[in-house]
């Protein structure tokens, strides 16, 4: 009994191991089988013939599987060297490392459900086993419009209720070449009035921190996420911004650019899609379909708060030296 559960369990290891190569698709293999002489061989077996049938079909022809009625008497030291012996006949150890599986498996002779295994199969990396899907890096996607077809498009917007309150539509503007972007919140009173973005207080501001990096404001391309004013300059509601943000969108994905600035909040929220706040997310990139993206803080802001001038200093810095690195 003991060599009958010995060897049930080789032809169970060995049945797997034949499954797992079928999953790999792997059709014709080979194995080596020295010449041993199949009465040393014996399996005994009370069961029935279609019990017998099921076994030999994951068994190599090349092993004779003999039924015999009768219980055989046996050592425990021939046991072990007949165990040692067919291993041997086998070459299981010869195999390639095949570990087991990690997931749950059907025994198909008893419709019984294994454990999950530990062992997995190894990872490779890259260059021995390209990803199927390819490359699922995001990037921007290609557009075939123009800034000034996105303009024609908003038209005399109405889409959301902030057109009620405006007097002009505040698009972005600055240079259709350019490498940075700086994106705000959404216009003020004087960006209302003129029809522009960041020609207040803030907007003074704005261009000495683009001086800041050496560069000029008709370096640049500015913009908001909402182009009217909301009323009394609170901040635009979701609605509102969901509403704007695509044609944002769709001039980043016209320029192109290699570095964005997200300045305040609601700006960083809105372009990268989270929650996170802009203390936290603030000095260190983030990503927008592969281009770089550096929040910091608005410039009204500065303006309550001049002791957070510094940090939007380092944070420019980063900016700076990324354009160098990237060649603007």
């Amino acid at each position: 009994m003991k060599l009958k559960s010995e060897v049930s369990e080789l032809l169970s290891d060995l049945k797997e191991q034949i499954l797992y190569l079928q999953e790999l698709s792997v059709e014709n293999f080979a194995v080596d089988l020295p010449e041993v002489k199949s009465s040393k061989f014996k399996i005994q077996s009370s069961k029935s013939e279609t019990q017998a049938q099921k076994i030999e079909r994951f068994v190599p022809p090349e092993i004779t599987i003999v039924s015999t009625p009768e219980k055989s008497k046996v050592s425990d030291g021939e046991a072990n060297q007949t165990r040692r012996n067919l291993l041997e006949s086998t070459k299981l150890s010869r195999l390639p490392f095949l570990p087991k599986r990690n997931s749950t498996v059907t025994s198909f002779a008893n419709n019984q459900t294994e454990e999950p295994r530990e062992k997995e199969m190894p990872t490779k990396t890259n260059t021995e086993m390209p990803s199927l899907f390819g490359d699922l890096t995001q990037v921007l996607p290609e557009s075939s419009e123009t800034v000034e077809e996105i303009r024609a498009d908003i038209g005399n917007c109405t889409r959301c209720p902030l057109w009620e309150g405006r007097t002009k539509i505040v698009h972005s503007e600055g240079n259709l070449n350019a490498k940075l972007i700086f994106v705000g919140e959404a216009p003020g009173a004087n960006e209302d009035a003129e029809g522009r973005p960041f020609v207040g207080k803030a907007g003074q501001l704005l261009n000495k921190i683009i001086e800041s990096i050496g560069l000029k404001r008709e370096d640049v391309f500015i913009g908001n996420v909402n182009r009217c004013r909301p009323p009394q300059n609170r901040t635009p509601t979701l609605a509102e911004a969901h509403t704007c943000r695509p044609f944002l969108w769709r001039e980043i994905a016209v320029l192109r650019p290699k570095v964005i600035v997200v300045l305040g909040n609601t700006a960083t929220q809105n372009l990268l899609d989270t929650k996170i706040g802009i203390t936290k997310l603030r000095g260190e990139f983030q990503d927008y379909y592969g281009v770089k993206v550096m929040p910091t803080f608005h410039p009204a802001y500065l303006l309550r708060d001049p002791t957070k001038k510094r940090e939007t200093w380092d944070d420019m810095k980063k900016v700076r030296d990324e354009l160098a690195r990237v060649g603007n």
